[in-house]
Formats: C-alpha cells, sequence, structure tokens
C-alpha cells in the first residue's frame, strides 16, 4: 500500500450495511478488503427512534450473528415478529368479505417470524465490528474509472488514487456507478408510489404481530411492531396521497390509519420528536449480477417492492452467498475469477427472480381496483388461510429456511 496505491484481494464500492456486512465477512475470512465510500457518519442511537426500519429473516439474523454484529446491536430496541395479519378491505376501511390471512411462528414452527431492527441501530453496530477487524481497509474518495484485466481490477479515483483488486464488489445502491461502468443493462419501472415512514404509540399492545392492509387505490399499509407499545408505519401511497400525506399534520395521518387499525391497536400516538419521512418505490432489475472481475449486491444488484419487506433481506441474502463461494473455492482460483462469478449468478438467480415476481405480482393485483379482481384476491386470502400447510411453506420461504 502507498499514497498512490492500494493492493487487495477484494474492494468493496459502497457503505451501507449490505457493503460493510460483506466487507466483514470477507476480511473475517482472511482476505484483504478494502472499503470505498464518502465519509458517512453512523448516528448514534439515541433516545429519539429511527423512522427507517427492516423487518430482517432468518438469512440476515443468521449472518449477522455470525459476523459478530447481531449481538452487538441494542438488542432492547430490536423486536421479534411472531405473527402476522393481512386484509384486503376497501379504500373506507370496510373489512366484510375483505379476505384475511394469518401467519404465526408457531406454525411456521420458529420462535420468530422475522426481526424489526432500527437502520441506525444496524449501522452503528457495523460500523462498531469494522473497526476492530483485521484486513479491512476503509477509503474515502470517489471513484472515476474502473478497468477489468485478465489478472484484477483497477479503480481510479478523482484524487488520482488507485485500488487494484482480484474482486470490485458493487455495494453502492440502486443508483449503482460499479453497475454503470460494466455497461450492464437495466429494466426500470416506477410503481408511481411514495413509501411514508413514521413511528407511534399504540393504545393496545401489539403482541409481536405485523399488521398490513392492502386497500385498492390508497396502496398498501404496514404497521410493523416495535419494543414497548411503538409501531413504525410503512405506507406504500399513490404519489399524490404520499405527497398529501406529507404535507398533513400528524393527527390527520393517525385518523387514516384509524380507520383499518383501531380494531387491533387502538389508538395511535405520534413518537416524540416527530419525524416522517418519504422515498420512490421503483422495481429495478439489471440483466445481470456480474461482470469480469465484478460482483453486484443489494440494490446495485436487485431493487423489489417493499410490501413484503424482503429488499434488505435479499442484499444479506447475496452476501452470504458470496461469502460461501469464496470460502469454498479451490486453493488455486484468485477471488475475481469467472468461474467462482458464475457459480454467485447461478445461485442467486431463482431467489431474486421469485421475490421479484412475487413483490411485482401482489403489487398489481392489489392494487387493482376491479370488482372481480377484488373478489378473487379475497377468496385468495381466506383459501389460502385454511390451507395450513401451503400457508406455512410460503412463510418459511419468506424466513429464508
Amino acid at each position: 500500500m502507498t499514497d498512490k496505491r492500494v493492493d487487495c484481494d477484494i474492494c468493496i464500492v459502497g457503505n451501507g450495511a449490505i457493503g460493510k456486512a460483506a466487507a466483514l465477512g470477507l476480511a473475517q475470512a482472511g482476505l484483504r478488503v478494502v472499503v470505498l465510500g464518502r465519509d458517512r457518519v453512523s448516528p448514534a442511537v439515541d433516545a429519539d427512534w429511527d423512522v427507517r426500519v427492516f423487518a430482517l429473516n432468518h438469512v440476515a439474523q443468521d449472518l449477522l450473528a455470525a459476523l459478530k454484529v447481531w449481538d452487538g446491536m441494542d438488542l432492547q430496541r430490536v423486536a421479534a415478529v411472531h405473527g402476522m395479519e393481512v386484509y384486503g378491505c376497501q379504500p373506507d376501511g370496510a373489512v366484510q368479505d375483505a379476505g384475511k390471512l394469518v401467519f404465526d411462528a408457531y406454525g411456521a414452527r420458529s420462535d420468530e417470524l422475522a426481526w424489526i431492527v432500527e437502520d441506525k441501530n444496524l449501522n452503528r453496530a457495523l460500523d462498531m465490528a469494522m473497526r476492530f477487524t483485521q484486513n479491512l481497509h476503509l477509503l474515502q474518495g470517489a471513484a472515476k474509472k474502473l478497468a477489468a484485466g485478465a489478472d484484477a481490477a483497477e479503480l481510479t479515483l478523482d484524487d488520482g488514487r488507485m485500488i487494484r483488486a482480484q474482486l470490485i464488489v458493487g455495494a453502492d445502491g440502486a443508483q449503482s456507478w460499479v453497475r454503470g461502468q460494466c455497461d450492464i443493462g437495466l429494466d426500470y419501472r416506477s410503481y408511481g408510489q411514495k413509501g411514508v415512514v413514521t413511528n407511534f404509540e399504540s393504545e393496545k399492545p401489539h403482541h409481536g404481530v405485523a399488521h398490513q392492509w392492502f386497500i385498492e387505490d390508497q396502496g398498501i399499509i404496514a404497521l410493523l411492531p416495535l419494543p414497548g407499545n411503538r409501531v413504525s408505519l410503512v405506507w406504500s401511497a399513490p404519489d399524490a396521497l404520499a405527497d398529501t400525506l406529507m404535507q398533513e399534520p400528524l393527527p390527520v395521518l393517525v385518523e387514516r390509519l384509524e380507520a383499518y387499525c383501531l380494531p387491533a391497536l387502538g389508538h395511535l400516538t405520534p413518537v416524540f420528536p416527530e419525524n416522517i419521512k418519504a422515498f420512490p418505490l421503483t422495481l429495478m432489475r439489471p440483466h445481470q449480477m456480474i461482470a469480469e472481475r465484478v460482483a453486484l449486491i443489494g440494490d446495485a444488484a436487485h431493487v423489489v417492492h417493499p410490501l413484503a419487506g424482503h429488499g434488505m433481506n435479499l442484499g444479506f441474502g447475496d452476501v452470504a452467498c458470496l461469502l460461501q463461494i469464496l470460502k469454498e473455492r479451490e486453493s488455486y482460483r484468485d477471488c475475481g475469477e469467472a468461474r467462482l462469478l458464475e457459480r454467485y449468478r447461478r445461485a442467486r438467480k431463482e431467489q431474486v427472480l421469485l421475490m421479484q415476481a412475487a413483490t411485482d405480482g401482489l403489487s398489481r393485483l392489489f392494487g387493482s381496483d376491479l370488482t372481480p379482481v377484488r373478489l378473487v384476491r379475497n377468496l385468495g386470502l381466506n383459501l389460502l388461510n385454511r390451507l395450513p400447510v401451503l400457508k406455512n411453506q410460503l412463510i418459511a420461504h419468506a424466513m429464508g429456511k
């Protein structure tokens, strides 16, 4: 390593949670890892509750536990999900003949279906683990050029420095610079929705149950359990409605929500300090997850609708898969060989396609206001709820088991 050139086995571009987890796993496996990212200070976990949360499944939890990150989080701020109730109701909140589907951890032969984790809690634990990991070097800067060759790939930074690595891992998000440098094609579609997120206190205990309502022209409302009586709102709302939700006072938003959640959760109170955010929802299908000496992970490799909460889980699945392939590689292969990257592509293809198809299909199905479609989908929810074997297979797949 010199001031102008850094040599390593793997360079990870991007310092979000997925990139950090990949860096930790690869460095702990004895590989020399460089993480390239812009300066990002992970906020302290304080009394304020983060409005950005993730529903992590068993694959993600197993990975974070193996990386010694799970116990590094403030576990008092992590809520286990023991059940889930899904409704297909009408715009006025009417649930008669609406269709209902109930999942529970007991039926899935597990103690938990998932865990709700705040973004800042997760990133703080990842940052702490990275500080004490050997073979891991953090580098601030912006990449300007990527060139892949027979023996290595080279990243040139905007200040003239160079990183030479056997493998470049693109973990730089939906607008991935790495993906663009590889000329990987992309299928993109906007859902015409925004995800509106904020937190509330509920009058009644949630008992670790997540609630979700599919509401024709108003999108999808999810209230996820947080520790205590807190719940996290993720409302996938049409753009016009989302803009209205962001502009109107929170008491008006509470009134909208209570039309659906009052029987289950009682009255809602905004968590102080009041905080509400929104982000656009899109479907992105890159044509490849690999290129010459490049592997894409996380949102750089796939972006799905958040209705099932599996975007982050797909990313952690990418990390777990890439780690396994590199750990088990033949001793004579370097980390960026085409045969290894092809193994990664094949191993992830089915899981990613299934999740993309499932989330996109459900979004289309429950977004239709045609009466025949509404009747069929509500009938389908009720029928699936009466088929425990099929229902438990579905939830086991979602759990990553």
